[in-house]
């Protein structure tokens, strides 16, 4: 039963990035390289004017990718912290030496208590979602940097 939250929670993961990436990521990647094809055209600079150009093409996707990393994240330790906290209340009521009655029992209130956890945070992908495709519509992530 665990495996298929986890398979749930990744499901949803994978839909939303693959969201993110066709609506936002992969146009940024496109203007990166062309912006970066840009800076190797030109004949007249140096190697380390060229890369410098190169870097900040690639700076807005860079960003997008490192603010999706960590709201990623931040879901990740949310969930995680959910979890734990069934966890814990399961570990409170059990006694030193459970009987396997006893055993069976708090492990279907362990698995009901996360599939609560899992529920409530598939639950906040859409918010989630919107968040991400509101903050990379910021200019910040779609300036031309060439130069």
């Amino acid at each position: 039963m665990v495996e298929a939250q986890k398979l749930r929670v990744e499901e949803a993961m994978t839909k939303m990035l693959n969201e993110i990436d066709v609506s936002h990521l992969r146009k940024m990647q496109a203007k990166m390289h062309r912006c970066a094809a840009v800076c190797c055209d030109s004949e007249t600079k140096s190697v380390e004017e060229v890369h410098r150009c190169v870097e900040r093409c690639s700076a807005p996707l860079n960003g997008a990718h490192k603010f999706v990393q960590e709201e990623l994240n931040h879901f990740q330790d949310r969930l995680q912290r959910c979890v734990m906290q069934c966890n814990d209340k399961i570990r409170d009521k059990m006694t030193p030496n459970p009987s396997e009655d006893e055993v069976a029992k708090y492990t279907k209130e362990f698995e009901t208590c996360a599939t609560q956890c899992v529920n409530t945070h598939i639950g906040l992908v859409p918010g989630l979602l919107k968040k991400m495709r509101q903050a990379l519509s910021d200019p910040k992530f779609n300036q031309d940097r060439v130069g």
